[in-house]
Order: C-alpha cells, then sequence, then structure tokens
C-alpha cells in the first residue's frame, strides 16, 4: 500500500464521479480477503485522487501505553521545538496506542477533536476532528491533564490511486458515516459490533449484506 499525500498543503481535487470517503469509516466485510483487517474498523483521514488514507480505531496494543511511547520518544528529543520537555501527565500516562495500520508502524498520530489543535501543525478531517503527527502536538498532548477526545496511534492504512474504490466495489469494505462516540468513547472491544448497529445491522446479517451503505 503506497502512501497518499498525507498532510499535504495543497490538496489535490478529487474527480468529479468519486465520493470522497474522508471523515467517514469503513468496516471490514465478511468477504474482506486480508486477514490484517479481519472485523477492522478504520477512520478515513484522507481520500481523493491520489488515494486514502485510514487509521484502525479498535486495536490496542498489548503491553504499551501512551507514557510509554513517549519515554522512548524523550531519549532521542528531550524537549520540542518550543523548550517544552517531554514529560507525560500522570493522566495521560496509561493512556493505550492503537495498532493504526501496516504502514509505517512506528511512526506516532494523535487523532483529536478539532478544539485540541495546533495552529499549522494539525490536518484538518472534518469539522470535528484531525490528525497531527508534529512533536510539538504530541509533546502538547502529553502534558494535559486528560485526553478524552484523543487517540494515540503507530502506524496507519493506505491506498494508491483507486485501490480503495477497488475494494469498495468488491464489497471489502462497508461505509459509515461519522460518529464521534464510535470515534472516541466506545470501548475497543465494541467498537465492530457499535460501527454495525449505526447501521441498523448485526454480525449475523452482516454476511448477507451486499454493498456500500
Amino acid at each position: 500500500m503506497d502512501i497518499p499525500s498525507f498532510l499535504s498543503s495543497k490538496k489535490p481535487s478529487s474527480p468529479a464521479d468519486m465520493e470522497s470517503l474522508q471523515g467517514q469509516f469503513l468496516v471490514a466485510m465478511p468477504l474482506m480477503g486480508d486477514p490484517r483487517f479481519f472485523e477492522s474498523v478504520l477512520y478515513v483521514v484522507e481520500h481523493n485522487s491520489e488515494g486514502a488514507m485510514a487509521i484502525a480505531i479498535h486495536d490496542p496494543l498489548k503491553d504499551v501505553t501512551f507514557g510509554q511511547v513517549m519515554a522512548d520518544v524523550a531519549r532521542n528529543f528531550p524537549a520540542d521545538k518550543t523548550g517544552h520537555n517531554i514529560e507525560v501527565s500522570p493522566a495521560m500516562a496509561d493512556k493505550p496506542v492503537l495498532r493504526g495500520g501496516p504502514v509505517q508502524k512506528g511512526r506516532g498520530f494523535v487523532l483529536h477533536a478539532s478544539e485540541l489543535k495546533l495552529d499549522g501543525l494539525s490536518f484538518p478531517i472534518n469539522e470535528t476532528t484531525m490528525l497531527s503527527a508534529d512533536l510539538e502536538v504530541l509533546s502538547a498532548m502529553a502534558r494535559s491533564p486528560s485526553g478524552e477526545k484523543a487517540l494515540f496511534v503507530l502506524g496507519y492504512c493506505g491506498w494508491s490511486p483507486g485501490q480503495l474504490e477497488g475494494e469498495l466495489a468488491q464489497n471489502a469494505w462497508l461505509t459509515i458515516p461519522f460518529n464521534e462516540e464510535l470515534l472516541f468513547q466506545t470501548s475497543f472491544a465494541d467498537r465492530y459490533d457499535a460501527a454495525l448497529g449505526l447501521l441498523g445491522i448485526n454480525r449475523a446479517s452482516l454476511s448477507a449484506f451486499g454493498g456500500r451503505a
């Protein structure tokens, strides 16, 4: 899977006949042939004529916390560009880290509510959410007394131009409109069922469900 134009300052346009799924969810269908995405729930960060990028939001890494990741970062970067030391507040230390996808698995991202943005450093997904990958954002989040509307991930999912559209045509994915509760509040173990529930379906009916939402 190729890297799309992630966090680009100049956004490519989408062809008139292509519906952008940016800001929506992808749920793996039983027809999904890639075992890495079995019963997965992805949030589409970017989707345009140059490809697509999404973050898996259902799969926390075992025995890995945000505090541990930032401790590793601090060993290489004791302070960010603003002069703040890389420190993690007690409230943030035990936050889980998600397996965002198979591309650049060692690269960290923060998927967060728009009110937590840092100007010029956060990529807008929709009116509600943003994605950040800059050290300054990670450092600011680490110092935060909370993190209720933030997900910390390593890696991402990427598609080359036309690849995601091809998978959709093969009924590999079900598309689901944005839902903030699913993104930030639903327990990780329940996200697959909760995503299906937003369409009024369940696992039993999913195998007979064809096409897109």
